[in-house]
């Protein structure tokens, strides 16, 4: 049976733009639809005795948002199979709890309630830095939403953090009839101890070769497997999450690797995706690697 694409929504116009891109992200992949809406009414309800045979406000309320978000899902296309589901817990555990079978979990990237100015919800960083499938965070301009750029971008780190990600971004670009560009950063030697037997150009030179070998060794199983993608490697000079935002203005989805160490409970993101989650102009996945 193939695994479902599951979205957190919550009634929020991000969660609603979640959904959206959740919609035709399924569709491009012939996968069905799960939406999850998490909410503590139990708790709450369960604090003092009641009387009433009325069901809680807060059950009511949970399972309108959830008819409402697969109402809209419906119409934006009825081929795709959609389901919903309100679950009496909070959204974190919810979301986490369905990663293991799901294709993918799909947030947007501010919440109900949410903090004016945030920049990023914290269920959304909560469950990209713990899950164990992948998980994309809907965020940026209409444009990078909707696809209009046709392009798809990987960072590529190292080996063991980034073969995932690259097998995810192969796969999307794929599936979208786009272009991937896969891009590594390198830092110019002028900002670091330089060789001297070398002078500062002959380092940086090495420095970009040796950028854009590892980025072929990465690439190379993906490109096999996947022969008809339009590949474009960029090996640029700079910091990994500086170069990655700027590359995000004109894509329709960034995808990173994320290392997970087992038996590790904390939020497990690095500087890279961290960054991204909170800045990028566009959809970001975060790909878990275990390590």
């Amino acid at each position: 049976m193939e695994l479902p694409l599951v979205v957190g929504v919550d009634g929020s116009d991000s969660s609603l733009a979640a959904v959206d891109w959740a919609v035709d992200e399924a569709a491009r992949h012939g996968l069905p639809l799960h939406l999850v809406h998490a909410s503590l009414w139990e708790l709450y309800e369960g604090a003092q005795p009641s009387f009433s045979t009325d069901r809680p406000a807060e059950e009511v309320m949970a399972e309108h948002i959830v008819a409402s978000c697969v109402e809209r899902a419906r119409r934006r296309n009825p081929e795709v199979k959609v389901s919903g589901k309100a679950l009496p817990e909070d959204a974190v555990s919810a979301l986490l709890r369905t990663a293991p079978e799901a294709f993918a979990l799909v947030t947007g990237s501010r919440g109900r309630g949410e903090i004016a100015g945030m920049l990023l919800g914290s269920v959304s960083l909560a469950v990209a830095a713990r899950a164990v499938c992948p998980v994309v965070v809907i965020r940026g301009a209409e444009a990078n939403r909707r696809g209009a750029y046709g392009r798809v971008v990987v960072g590529v780190g190292d080996a063991s953090g980034g073969a995932g990600a690259v097998r995810f971004a192969v796969r999307e670009a794929e599936v979208r009839g786009c272009a991937l560009t896969a891009v590594r950063a390198w830092r110019n030697p002028s900002q670091e101890p330089v060789d001297h037997m070398l002078i500062a150009d002959d380092a940086a030179r090495l420095r970009e070769e040796r950028a854009a070998t590892s980025l072929e060794d990465a690439l190379r199983e993906a490109v096999r497997e996947h022969p008809q993608v339009d590949v474009r490697r960029k090996a640029v000079e700079g910091t990994a999450h500086r170069v990655l935002l700027r590359e995000s203005a004109e894509a329709d989805l960034i995808v990173v690797g994320a290392q997970r160490r087992h038996g590790h409970f904390g939020l497990q993101l690095g500087r890279v995706v961290h960054t991204l989650l909170h800045h990028s102009d566009c959809p970001v996945a975060v790909v878990p690697q275990p390590v």
